[in-house]
């Protein structure tokens, strides 16, 4: 028999990793191939969340939030169309639900108005229990406790017109968390920051000088963090002006850098052309340089550091005009990096003084025709190099993702509108995550169909180079609507006793659904929900981030007999800063039995109908350890294994499962290896 020489096994070798190579790329190369995947489709869990007999309220652009708010184990939804409404994690059945703008103590009150921003779930006033906060048309901002009744000082109104934008941030580092609205007004002063207790704060509503140009906001625009790194949090609102106003948390304007002059970031028009931009005007006379700026009213901002060097920057979305037609064109959805003195970003060899040019043409703007795309950018490392990139959805039908290196990859940009259709899709803003801990991430996002269609949006799951893995179609209209989809981001999440995840949406016409996402319990969440987290600040807070995924659980033995004790160590580990709304939910599984010993080194824990509970605090390089003791079934009678989920939550939106396994009448015998 013929062997092969080394010589010819060698070459064989490389011919199969060439041809190997080759393969791989012309897969990334193919327009909107199929992926494969090691999670499931998703799965309908539940839908109409919220909705009555015979028709839902219609669903905005408020992203879904979860939440633990009694204490029971159970994770609750919380979602607002109009009514607020609290659902059952596990069922969709609604818990309670009140109108926007009033409280529980108001059963018989009507609705205050739509709702635009998402649900912020956040400890405000830092007594160790959740708060929900919520804005309204109207002009209504509310903070309520978990079961639903106004926090002192609350509501406020600052404005009749609707509120659009709604985040909480610590401007002082007090530990208690300001509330921040913006307002779609006919007005430059756009922007009120309330205390935790109501008051308003100092400085503000702003823009109440001569400092910067701004107008309405008309989106979730604005984003708060420490830009600057001087250990305060600023504020960074974009609004209906080619302008960005920045502020320090004292309402000041932040100053420019000096190739400006001596301006403040609100006095910086942003033009396609830096060198009209650095001029400070331009003559809108048709020559393109002269005559293409970018304007803000749907254009949010996000605080990142970029490129992992420590340093924050802001990345900006927004509409690309011809401001010499009349009426103004839009050309296209204009993406941005500003340092934090407002020049463009230009570093490690990316080059963002010249952003990205003609990414795509709007299909339509008019409402009346479908309803309209918010560019909202969600920032996350996608590919696992320790930069990051920048996905948004266009007025294109399209959702990009741009990397440093201003080039879309893969088969990105992905577009949810086909014209064989007939008819109009737009795309959400996506959220971002590693659904199978194979360290790249999924972008996952829903879209929405034209008025009149008779059709409905769709799930979209796509790998990192934009490749469909799952594209699952959402229940149609309820109640007679002619058109269905979702308009907000959706928000992954542990809403029942399983270690996976499940994804949440806030529907147009079907109220909130919910889908299983099989086999994500391994899951890392890199961008959760709409505009990054549940306190909605669009910040993410720099190459090391807080974060829980780092934490553990494990058993004092893995094999046991039928009534035997063991123990269960669970150790919550947060590399940077504090993340203070942590929780811990361990329900047990049948065939072991709470045996009391329940100690934790910090934070609140407790037992009750089966399941273990903690709260607290989770501070830089502090572990927290939680441990219990449990006994294994008596009646066991044959070899068994018994798995032992705890979820983890950082209370932004952000959930990890982690696992112990038990082996009960069973043996382990290791195998010697024999070398030759």
């Amino acid at each position: 028999m013929r062997t092969l020489s080394s010589y010819s096994k060698k070459f064989l070798r490389i011919l199969l990793g060439i041809l190997l190579l080759v393969t791989f790329a012309m897969r990334d190369s193919l327009p909107h191939a199929q992926a494969e995947a090691a999670f499931g489709a998703p799965i309908l869990k539940w839908q109409l969340g919220g909705c009555y007999n015979s028709w839902c309220e219609t669903g905005w652009y408020s992203s879904p939030a979860t939440a633990d708010l009694d204490g029971d184990g159970q994770v609750e939804v919380i979602a607002s169309a109009y009514s607020i409404f609290v659902l059952n994690g596990s069922t969709g059945e609604l818990e309670w639900k009140m109108a926007s703008g009033h409280d529980r103590s108001e059963p018989n009150a009507t609705n205050v108005g739509r709702t635009w921003p998402g649900i912020v779930i956040a400890d405000i006033d830092h007594d160790g229990e959740m708060e929900i906060a919520t804005a309204h048309s109207g002009g209504w901002v509310s903070v309520y406790n978990a079961d639903g009744y106004f926090e002192p000082g609350w509501p406020q109104h600052p404005i009749s017109s609707e509120l659009r934008g709604l985040l909480v941030s610590d401007l002082d580092g007090d530990s208690t968390l300001e509330v921040i609205v913006t307002g779609a007004v006919g007005s430059r002063t756009n922007t009120w920051i309330y205390e935790h207790d109501g008051t308003l704060r100092p400085g503000w509503p702003q823009l109440n000088n001569d400092s910067g140009y701004a107008y309405g906001v008309f989106n979730a625009n604005a984003s708060a963090g420490d830009l600057d790194g001087d250990d305060a949090n600023e504020i960074v609102v974009p609004s209906d002006v080619h302008y960005i106003c920045a502020y320090e948390a004292n309402g000041t304007q932040i100053p420019a850098n000096l190739m400006y002059g001596a301006k403040g970031w609100g006095k910086v028009g942003v033009w396609e052309s830096l060198e009209v931009e650095l001029r400070g005007w331009g003559a809108c006379n048709g020559v393109r340089t002269e005559s293409y700026r970018t304007n803000f009213a749907h254009g949010p901002s996000v605080i990142a550091d970029m490129n992992g060097d420590g340093a924050m920057e802001v990345v900006v979305t927004g509409n690309t005009y011809d401001c010499s037609a009349d009426p103004y064109a839009s050309r296209y959805d204009g993406v941005y990096i500003f340092n934090a003195d407002r020049s463009r970003f230009n570093s490690d060899g990316f080059d963002w003084r010249l952003a990205p040019v003609d990414t795509g043409a709007p299909l339509t703007e008019d409402y009346g025709i479908i309803e309209n795309n918010q560019p909202n950018p969600a920032v996350a490392d996608l590919d696992g190099d320790g930069r990051m990139e920048i996905i948004y959805a266009s007025y294109d039908g399209g959702v990009h993702a741009f990397w440093l290196d201003k080039t879309e990859h893969g088969n990105w940009p992905f577009s949810v509108y086909s014209p064989a259709e007939g008819f109009y899709r737009f795309a959400t803003e996506p959220v971002i995550a590693d659904l199978d801990a194979n360290g790249f991430a999924e972008v996952i996002f829903t879209s929405w169909t034209e008025k009149g269609s008779n059709h409905t949006g769709k799930l979209h799951i796509l790998d990192y180079l934009g490749n469909p893995i799952y594209e699952v179609s959402l229940p149609n209209a309820f109640g007679g609507e002619d058109w269905n989809g979702a308009l907000p981001a959706p928000t992954l999440a542990n809403i029942d006793s399983d270690p996976d995840l499940e994804v949440l949406l806030l529907t147009a016409n079907s109220g909130v659904v919910a889908y299983d996402l099989p086999g994500t319990a391994n899951a890392s969440i890199q961008w959760g929900t709409g505009r990054g987290n549940y306190q909605r600040d669009g910040n993410i807070s720099g190459a090391i981030q807080p974060s829980l995924t780092n934490s553990t659980k494990s058993s004092s033995l893995l094999n046991a007999n039928p009534g035997e004790s063991l123990t269960f160590t669970i150790t919550l580990r947060n590399p940077s800063g504090t993340i203070n709304n942590a929780t811990m939910t361990d329900p047990l599984p049948p065939g072991l039995v709470f045996a009391d010993n329940l100690w934790y080194s910090s934070g609140i824990a407790s037992y009750s109908n089966g399941i273990v509970s903690w709260s607290g605090s989770v501070g830089q390089s502090a572990d927290v350890v939680i441990r219990f003791d449990v006994a294994v079934d008596s009646t066991i009678s044959s070899p068994t294994s018994i798995i032992n989920t705890a979820t983890i939550a950082d209370g932004a939106g952000r959930s990890w499962q982690r696992q112990a396994r038990v082996y009960i009448l069973t043996h382990l015998y290791f195998l010697t290896i024999v070398r030759h």
